[in-house]
């Protein structure tokens, strides 16, 4: 890829199957990236999101918002940044990030907010991307890093006894392991537990969720623990080519009691998602990474999971 022939472009909505396309072939790209399922929030973020195109073949793209003078890459989403395919050399992404900057100086923008997808999404290497976030301006610093748990599927630690003590009580009593349809029981679940312990409601509304799991049916999935027809608890799960990620997970205090959660992941891991590279429980901290949950990372570390950093990255554009 020749660095001197790259432009930024502005995305438009005129442009939607050609980002959708790119998307789907890059090396780092995920369905979250896809405008069909970014594009469910655009009425709670300023979209800005650019294009790069290379000799008006398109070479990357960013998603991303502003909100008053920060460029955030992008703030409705786990994680953002640019996204490239297999031809991005270095040399062309430092151009690219550099033309970013200049761009967002002319619209008046201070300050680049940008968190990279974590490596474990990858589909090959592709982090070029980091190595421009340090080589331009004065270098970007770190102000977040939310610390994730994911199993290795290739070669994952075994399970600590409680969590099989819990698997062992969960058979016991009965609890099957369902895919489920079932988006409003679970979110009455899901609601009371992050209502009672974290005066929270979740991120995605019912009707958005279940919008959402419609339109792509092969990649967000609700997976049920049950007993006699009651759901005790469930997760949702994203599905990428690399990774399988719990979204939300929950249970009902008899499903506590009964162990269910322990029975749900265990299944989820050595039968549903067992050929995946990584299944991925997402964060367990608070405050911008500042403040780890530990009875919560224990519980995923007790399904043999380890951390995944998920980053924040800051850049001054002044």
């Amino acid at each position: 890829m020749n660095a001197a022939r790259i432009t930024i472009h502005r995305y438009a909505p005129d442009m939607a199957a050609e980002w959708n396309d790119f998307v789907a072939r890059s090396k780092n790209g995920t369905f979250l990236f896809d405008r069909r399922y970014m594009d469910y929030h655009a009425g709670r973020f300023a979209d800005a999101s650019v294009i790069f195109r290379c000799a008006g073949r398109l070479a990357a793209v960013m998603p991303g918002n502003i909100e008053g003078d920060l460029f955030h890459s992008h703030a409705g989403l786990t994680y953002g940044g640019l996204v490239t395919d297999s031809r991005a050399t270095a040399e062309a992404v430092v151009a690219m990030m550099r033309m970013l900057a200049e761009d967002l100086r002319a619209r008046g923008v201070r300050r680049l907010i940008y968190k990279p997808v974590p490596y474990i999404y990858h589909r090959m290497p592709a982090q070029e991307d980091l190595y421009a976030l340090f080589a331009i301006g004065g270098g970007a610093s770190i102000v977040g890093r939310s610390i994730s748990s994911a199993i290795d599927l290739r070669s994952h630690l075994p399970m600590s006894e409680a969590r099989r003590s819990g698997i062992r009580k969960a058979l016991r009593a009965g609890v099957e392991i369902v895919r489920s349809a079932d988006y409003a029981a679970f979110w009455k679940i899901l609601s009371e537990n992050l209502l009672t312990r974290h005066g929270a409601v979740p991120v995605h509304s019912l009707e958005e969720i279940t919008a959402l799991a419609r339109m792509w049916p092969d990649r967000i999935a609700l997976h049920a623990a049950m007993l006699q027809g009651r759901m005790l608890g469930a997760a949702v799960v994203y599905v990428t080519d690399r990774v399988v990620h719990t979204q939300y997970i929950s249970a009902s205090p008899l499903g506590k009691s009964l162990g269910a959660i322990d029975l749900l992941i265990h299944t989820l891991v050595s039968d549903t998602y067992s050929r995946a590279p990584y299944f991925d429980f997402g964060g367990s901290t608070e405050q911008m990474g500042h403040m780890l949950n530990g009875g919560l990372i224990f519980q995923k570390e007790g399904f043999g999971a380890r951390a995944v950093c998920y980053d924040t990255y800051s850049l001054s554009l002044l």
